[in-house]
């Protein structure tokens, strides 16, 4: 609750928090709900929401059900391909598109030489809802998959006795019993879609199509003189909108009993035979693998790697190592690195070990409001993260105390420790479900505290999941950006911070080379936490 405070104080002030001379007033919310610029970047959030929504919804939908239900070849290595937008930043994977598919991006500039017309325009509209439904297919996916895999083979064979074929059978009987799955991930990737701020910024800055979370971003961040009265407001209203999306799918899924198809009875669902469709859905579904996942990832490491990365010249013969050697050995980027891994280790340390202990207090204690507390733990997922950062500057200037803290890497990993209690909790929550409460009151009858009984019997039998829960937190700090752009300071960037500096200075090898190293940084994490430990942080 802490950050969402000076934001609504600041949104009824008329002038910066910090200034003297401020009264309350309420032209704010006047000024956002009639200015036609705002009004504006309203109408294009919820269009965008709406199309990258769809776009992630069908995708991630279709490759569930052609992954978990039918004999496509190659279904291992597809569906690792088509998760590595949830292992990679959305600000590195707006940055490998803008290189290959932006107006002077290599494959948009080959194209253009041979047809003599620019093929397309990334920077508009559609690009962002195509690019932000590619991130998006990743989580609609994962959701999908868990439910075909429990599919009741005898609906399908039911199916196909009334003659049906392979294909009407998906239509008419797979896809309808994965509506809680698709519901639940089409709320999340619109929520998702409603606070993104790299993408569209990335895609949309220099045509200036503005959303809210750019706006946000744009006046409150990169303007000369930011008005935080009129930003705060519109913060508010994402908050909002977000919060009531969020409670909307709780409502909705409420009752799923309709939906359940795995009973007593113990069934094992058969693949469907795609018979000649088989190859060519293959075709189809490793050609939007390699367009929109591995030709933009591959290009950041060629680009690199290269001082010129143009058709119009042969790329190898401009190899060079001098960007990730910078990248590697300038003091800076050294430093930046380092920043980051110390900011992610220590998010994912202290935040798995106090979201531990609240677990255990939500779901193993007589605590009088602890269902409360649950519901104040998964409040930071209605805050964006652009928003979030903007709360903790907000409430540094607001308590003096605290000032030590604005020019250190600790207000980073307090503010990404906030972000992501929601996730951890999601990860370290299943794991009490399926400890027996004999251990407890076994514990209790010896004489055993409720504090000795946490130290000694819950958290270590947690352990593989505080892992899982380490994993998951590392992994997204590593990759966070927007919560660090108003908390940063000279000396204390991370990777997030310093791809954006670049990227506004137009100096695309660095920011190809930060992007590499933060790729590399992520990949080490997770495969070293499989090998060692068996963490699957994204699924199989």
């Amino acid at each position: 609750m802490g950050p969402l405070v000076p934001i609504v104080y600041q949104s009824l002030l008329d002038g910066a928090l910090y200034e003297p001379n401020k009264s309350f007033t309420l032209d704010n919310y006047v000024q956002v709900f009639s200015n036609p610029m705002f009004l504006r970047a309203l109408q294009n959030t919820l269009f965008v929401s709406l199309g990258a929504t769809l776009v992630s919804t069908f995708v991630g939908g279709v490759a569930a059900i052609l992954f978990g239900r039918t004999n496509l070849p190659f279904k291992r290595m597809l569906s690792g391909i088509l998760l590595w937008p949830m292992f990679i930043s959305h600000l590195v994977i707006a940055f490998g598109w803008v290189i290959v598919y932006g107006p002077a991006g290599y494959i948009t500039q080959q194209l253009q030489s041979i047809t003599g017309t620019q093929p397309w325009d990334l920077y508009t509209i559609g690009g962002i809802i195509l690019a932000a439904g590619v991130v998006g297919a990743p989580l609609t996916f994962l959701f999908c998959a868990g439910s075909t895999a429990l599919s009741e083979a005898s609906l399908e064979d039911a199916a196909r006795t009334c003659g049906a074929g392979p294909i009407r059978t998906l239509w008419t009987i797979a896809l309808p019993m994965l509506q809680p799955a698709i519901l639940y991930s089409a709320i999340l990737n619109f929520t998702n879609a409603l606070e993104m701020l790299a993408i569209p910024f990335v895609l949309g800055e220099s045509t200036n199509i503005e959303l809210f979370s750019t706006l946000i971003y744009t006046q409150g961040f990169a303007a000369i003189k930011p008005n935080y009265g009129i930003v705060s407001t519109a913060a508010i209203f994402l908050i909002v909108v977000v919060f009531l999306l969020l409670t909307l799918q709780r409502r909705l899924l409420s009752n799923t009993r309709r939906f359940v198809t795995v009973g007593g009875k113990a069934s094992r669902p058969r693949l469907l035979d795609l018979g000649p469709l088989r190859w060519p859905a293959f075709a189809v579904v490793a050609a939007y693998a390699v367009v929109f996942i591995v030709i933009p990832i591959g290009a950041l490491f060629i680009r690199s790697s290269v001082s010129i990365l143009s058709p119009l010249v042969p790329f190898w013969n401009y190899f060079t190592p001098r960007h990730l050697i910078a990248a590697f050995t300038e003091a800076q980027h050294v430093r930046t690195i380092v920043n980051t891994i110390l900011v992610a280790t220590g998010a994912g340390l202290i935040g798995t070990f106090f979201v531990a202990v609240l677990a255990v207090i939500i779901h193993r204690s007589e605590f009088r409001f602890r269902w409360e507390l649950e519901y104040v733990a998964m409040l930071p997922r209605a805050i964006p993260g652009v928003v979030a950062g903007m709360g903790f500057f907000y409430a540094i200037i607001l308590l003096p105390p605290l000032g030590w803290i604005r020019a250190t890497i600790w207000v980073l990993m307090v503010a990404y420790i906030m972000r992501f209690i929601p996730l951890a909790l999601g990860a370290l929550s299943p794991s009490l479900h399926q400890l027996g409460r004999e251990l407890d009151s076994s514990a209790r009858v010896i004489g055993a505290s409720w504090w000795q009984t946490l130290r000694t019997i819950v958290l270590p039998l947690m352990r593989p999941a505080m892992l899982s829960s380490f994993v998951l937190v590392f992994v997204v700090s590593i990759k966070e950006y927007s919560t660090a752009i108003y908390l940063y300071t000279p000396g204390n960037e991370v990777l997030g911070s310093s791809l954006l500096t670049y990227f506004y200075h137009g100096d695309f090898a660095m920011v190809s080379a930060l992007s590499v190293v933060q790729i590399v940084i992520t990949l080490v994490a997770v495969y070293a936490a499989r090998a060692l430990f068996g963490v699957k942080a994204f699924g199989n």
